[in-house]
């Protein structure tokens, strides 16, 4: 049970008489304030708010309605609990009172028995809503953090995943953190246009932001002699690693099957993995699709992972300038990319470049 001894009670009446009733019958379990008027009583409780208010109606230049009224219109005082004690006794006098959101509502002369029992009770009530509110913040807290550190373990588990996949290429490098940056910011240069306002909402914007690093997962299934290969690969080598498309959609596929709600960056991881190497005249691969028949967010995806591609040094290419990858990138407009994409990323090349700088390969 809730320990309401020692609760402190603030008594408002014009009379003493009545204060020391009060005082006499309530002073041995709980703290006793008083005030002799209702700006008195106001700003008492300015400085330290009691737990329950035993308040008088009828007082001189402020009467109890109102003091009670003017505490209910404040968020800092209105869960405070008010008992209206009065000689008042018509029955409006106590629906009144009840409809300003007093409690109680307790007739002079004053029942010591009553009176302890109904204060108990309310402070009993009060203790409790209060319990149970902290209760109900700490559990809030714990779900957010909770939330949060599930994010978390998300996102590391996506880049260690993705690190996995680019570890069998050394020289990729910082390659999967820069590519999921480059996808954010397109998303949101796109997302101004108002044909993808409702597609690109920050909640999936996130969403790809953290589904990008899986992008090239299924080079793991690609053997070391063609993946890591110096020179230009064989139309033969070149059909086997354009299988990785497959691949890394098909290992997506077999994560989705282990939990039973669908994920929004699961569907986005699949859609990348597999379809980020089309292209928009329908040249690309694996299925060789065309304009918005691509995925949005494999669209994305191939302007991240061009750009990349031709600023980083490769064993059989030097890094090129970010001044011509973007013009490589430019030429591409409605062959290799989203129309509407390009002319997005020509918008924001200075925040891709800034992206490459933050997170250079060190040699």
């Amino acid at each position: 049970m809730v320990d309401v001894k020692k609760a402190t009670i603030l008594a408002v009446d014009d009379t003493t008489t009545n204060i020391e009733v009060v005082k006499g019958i309530l002073s041995q379990d709980y703290l006793i304030q008083a005030a002799l008027s209702g700006k008195m009583a106001l700003k008492i409780i300015e400085k330290r708010q009691p737990d329950l208010i035993l308040l008088d109606v009828m007082m001189p230049e402020m009467d109890g309605y109102q003091v009670c009224q003017q505490l209910k219109s404040q968020d800092s005082t209105k869960d405070i609990p008010i008992i209206f004690l009065t000689a008042k006794v018509q029955e409006d006098d106590e629906t009144k009172g009840l409809a300003l959101g007093a409690v109680d509502y307790i007739t002079k002369p004053i029942s010591p028995a009553i009176l302890k029992e109904r204060v108990k009770n309310h402070l009993l009530l009060k203790a409790s809503r209060d319990l149970m509110e902290r209760q109900n913040e700490i559990l809030e807290e714990r779900v957010i953090e909770r939330t949060n550190q599930l994010a978390e373990l998300q996102d590391v588990a996506m880049v260690a995943m993705g690190a996995l996949a680019e570890s069998r290429d050394p020289e990729t490098g910082n390659h999967i953190r820069r590519t999921q940056h480059y996808v954010r910011v397109l998303a949101q240069a796109l997302a101004k246009i108002p044909k993808y306002q409702q597609q690109l909402t920050p909640e999936v914007i996130t969403a790809m932001y953290k589904s990008a690093p899986l992008h090239d997962i299924g080079k793991v299934g690609i053997a070391d002699s063609i993946l890591l290969k110096p020179g230009k690969l064989t139309e033969e080598e070149f059909e086997i690693m354009k299988k990785h498309a497959a691949y890394g959609r098909d290992a997506i596929v077999a994560a989705e099957k282990s939990i039973e709600v669908a994920d929004n960056f699961l569907t986005f991881a699949k859609e990348i993995a597999y379809s980020h190497h089309e292209k928009w005249d329908g040249t690309g691969y694996p299925e060789g699709l065309t304009a918005e028949d691509i995925p949005l967010s494999a669209r994305l995806m191939a302007i991240a992972d061009v750009y990349d591609a031709l600023i980083s040094s490769r064993v059989y290419k030097p890094a090129f300038s970010h001044e011509k990858a973007v013009s490589i990138i430019s030429k591409g407009r409605g062959s290799h990319f989203d129309p509407n994409m390009v002319d997005c990323f020509l918008t924001i090349t200075g925040e891709f470049n800034a992206i490459a700088l933050r997170f250079l390969d060190q040699d």
